[in-house]
């Protein structure tokens, strides 16, 4: 290791650290990923032999730990009791990860398919090997095709069961917690915007444009085209903005932090 520039021995120490890798096999991997870590996390768990087996027994006495006495299903008792567990806030946008992992349904529900298939598929069957994965699951955050993936999920997950909308709260509350993960500077006027001027149900091509439109167009609008497709409750959002006088107040910050 000592061959290495710190830059690069830092990134060897968190791969191995986050997957029990040797340091021959976390050289390896990272090598022929270019050091970038993502890549070597995907390269590294795709490859069938890094899976650890999991012990069916051991998954079903998680699963029974945690499901609800009265249904065969993991409700917010257990996944209260599971967090507590693993150490991790409920609220903590790790567990939207887990879901997403889990390929849940519904939020704060895992049907033991659901529970069973996701950790098994993580390589998971005790809660020490679930704390050991927690970091490479916040690192998935930084993938932006799995930051894509969880984002388009978490419109399913947090809508209520039979509508095809999700409440605008709910809505709100997943923005934020997602574009903390991401860093837009106009989330905060865009959940503002929503409630003064919208106050009704997300639509599934809303939720979707708007990551585009986060992703794509700059904080200040200078690349913002207005014939663009964007969803009109986008254009009225822009509008918002210039009417407000918000986008004068991104560009000074933008100016402020650059000198």
């Amino acid at each position: 290791m000592h061959k290495l520039g710190r830059g690069h021995r830092d990134k060897l120490q968190q791969f191995m650290t986050i997957t029990g890798a040797s340091e021959k096999s976390a050289l390896q991997t990272l090598k022929a990923s270019d050091w970038h870590l993502e890549g070597a996390f995907d390269v590294f768990y795709s490859q069938p032999q890094s899976k650890s087996f999991t012990d069916s027994r051991h998954l079903e006495e998680l699963f029974n730990r945690y499901k609800d006495p009265y249904s065969d299903m993991i409700l917010v008792d257990g996944i209260t009791l599971l967090c507590n567990d693993i150490q991790v806030d409920p609220q903590d946008i790790v567990m939207l990860v887990v879901s997403w992992h889990m390929k849940a349904a519904t939020m704060c529900e895992f049907s033991k398919q659901e529970f069973i298939g996701g950790l098994q598929g993580l390589g998971i069957d005790s809660l020490e090997k679930f704390c050991e994965k927690i970091p490479f699951m916040r690192m998935e955050l930084k993938d932006d095709q799995k930051f894509r993936e969880i984002y388009n999920f978490a419109f399913g997950w947090a809508k209520e069961k039979g509508q095809k909308s999700l409440a605008l709260d709910t809505a709100i509350g997943m923005w934020q917690l997602l574009f903390a993960e991401k860093q837009w500077p106009l989330v905060d006027h865009w959940c503002q915007f929503l409630q003064a001027r919208h106050n009704k149900a997300i639509s599934r091509d809303t939720w979707s444009q708007l990551l585009e439109f986060a992703r794509t167009v700059d904080p200040t609008l200078t690349n913002y085209d207005a014939e663009g497709a964007w969803p009109y409750l986008i254009d009225e959002f822009v509008e918002y903005l210039n009417e407000n006088g918000i986008i004068q107040n991104v560009q000074l910050n933008d100016l402020s932090q650059k000198r």
